[in-house]
């Protein structure tokens, strides 16, 4: 184990921090409900491609993009694999498991090496020898009773690496594995749209979304992988499943890959509705238990495929089409910042990260987009969605711009995340907006991997 003597920048770094988290994070003239949204650094490098930490004490998880994240029962951040840099500044997929309690970063489980194996132990069986193998471009759940479950993505089953579909189950403590197989690159099995069965399984994927809706039920769509028939080769998926916490069920979409969108009339429900395959969009879920899907890369319905804009309702039977172009490749309006406007709609983009606040409202940040000459690059706009007007709320409308980060733990008017992608994001029960690492853009405009940690909040 390396020594756990604190250097005299991590001193003055960990007292930055302690201050900020003393002074709330808001705004030293106002820190009631008028007060600016500001970013503040929290905690990470301000330069690319840092390993990670693993101490005892003071622990720093590394740079990496793709990983996964969840919120805790009381209110703790927590954080799962990706693609980046372990103990050693070996580049891979991870399976360190981290707490971080708003001060703190907490190595829980998983290893600190790249590239390690699963162990799923009995099927069902929670068990402390169990844990996912190091994987990225997973997606995550977090249940009615503040369990994690986790899903896919491409990495290490119990031995090779490929695309996965296993399901898996912690509970604060241990890992189970519930579901999907051990072995990487399994075809999905989807038996009768609409009816669950114990046979019912998803095939290997990465790079989908996810929601949890108000019965505690967890859905799946799309991404980039297997459909029915391993024979039928990899490709962009737009199957929808729920699953009940005994069954899957498949709920909407193709079995098949790369299939055409059917968008219909805007704002009008139909059953024949249905959003094209894509990877890399963004979910979320509201009040009303409605699932939302914004974005991503794929298909529209005149068969063309790229970055997209395209924002999307299901109320548990149709599919709307809400806001956004059923085009690809689509540059945004951003209006005046901080106003809201009918015009106002995100770049097309893909990879961004998402949360949702406690008004209901839908927050963007990031991604990679298209750049008007059919090229693209990564973006750090901050952009919100009330149910009816989208407003750009924070960050550039160029491409690629550096991070400004001002001084860990003090909030700044000017300080931003740099552009990136597949980031990851919380939300607080404060309502504050969290976002770690990435691939992107660091303070002095070097492009990698990033392991720094924002909260947007008052």
């Amino acid at each position: 184990m390396k020594n756990m003597f604190l250097s005299l920048t991590a001193l003055a770094a960990l007292s930055v921090l302690v201050i900020g988290f003393a002074c709330g994070g808001g705004s030293s003239s106002d820190s009631g409900d008028n007060a600016p949204m500001m970013w503040t650094w929290v905690s990470g490098g301000d330069i690319i491609n840092q390993p990670g930490e693993y101490h005892f004490l003071f622990s720093v998880p590394g740079a990496r993009s793709n990983s996964i994240s969840w919120v805790d029962s009381t209110g703790d951040l927590w954080l799962f694999g990706g693609y980046g840099y372990d103990e050693s500044g070996n580049e891979g997929d991870l399976n360190d498991l981290w707490q971080f309690d708003g001060t703190y970063w907490a190595w829980m489980l998983g290893g600190h090496a790249a590239n390690q194996p699963g162990y799923y132990g009995t099927m069902g069986s929670p068990d402390e020898a169990n844990t996912p193998g190091a994987r990225s471009n997973s997606i995550s759940w977090n249940d009615n009773v503040g369990d994690l479950w986790l899903f896919g993505g491409s990495g290490y089953g119990s031995g090779g690496y490929g695309y996965l579909n296993d399901l898996w189950q912690f509970d604060g403590t241990y890992w189970t594995c519930m579901s999907g197989s051990d072995v990487e690159n399994q075809p999905g099995y989807y038996g009768t749209m609409g009816s669950p069965g114990a046979a019912n399984v998803p095939g290997a994927r990465n790079s989908s979304v996810s929601w949890i809706d108000n019965a505690g039920d967890l859905w799946l769509f799309g991404g980039f992988g297997y459909g029915y028939d391993e024979s039928d080769g990899i490709g962009l998926l737009n199957d929808l499943w729920r699953f009940d916490g005994t069954y899957w069920t498949w709920m909407s979409g193709s079995d098949s890959r790369n299939q055409l969108g059917y968008y219909g009339t805007m704002g009008s429900p139909g059953a024949t509705n249905v959003p094209g395959a894509r990877y890399g969009s963004n979910s979320w879920t509201d009040s009303a238990g409605d699932l939302w899907l914004f974005g991503g890369r794929g298909f529209i319905g005149s068969g063309f495929a790229g970055f997209l804009n395209d924002l999307w309702r299901f109320d548990g039977t149709y599919w709307t089409w809400m806001s956004g172009s059923d085009a690809i490749d689509q540059l945004g309006y951003y209006g005046t910042m901080g106003s809201p406007g009918a015009s106002n709609v995100p770049d097309s983009r893909f990879r961004s990260v998402s949360w949702t606040d406690s008004a209901d409202n839908l927050w963007l940040f990031g991604g990679n987009g298209p750049d008007g000459s059919g090229g693209g690059g990564y973006l750090n706009t901050l952009w919100r969605f009330d149910g009816t007007y989208w407003t750009w709320m924070s960050g550039s409308d160029a491409l690629d711009q550096p991070g400004y980060y001002g001084t860990m733990g003090s909030p700044g008017a000017s300080n931003v995340p740099g552009a990136r992608e597949n980031s990851i994001s919380w939300t607080d029960s404060a309502g504050d907006l969290w976002l770690f690492g990435g691939n992107g853009f660091d303070e002095s405009g070097n492009e990698g991997k990033l392991n720094d940690l924002w909260r947007f909040g008052r």
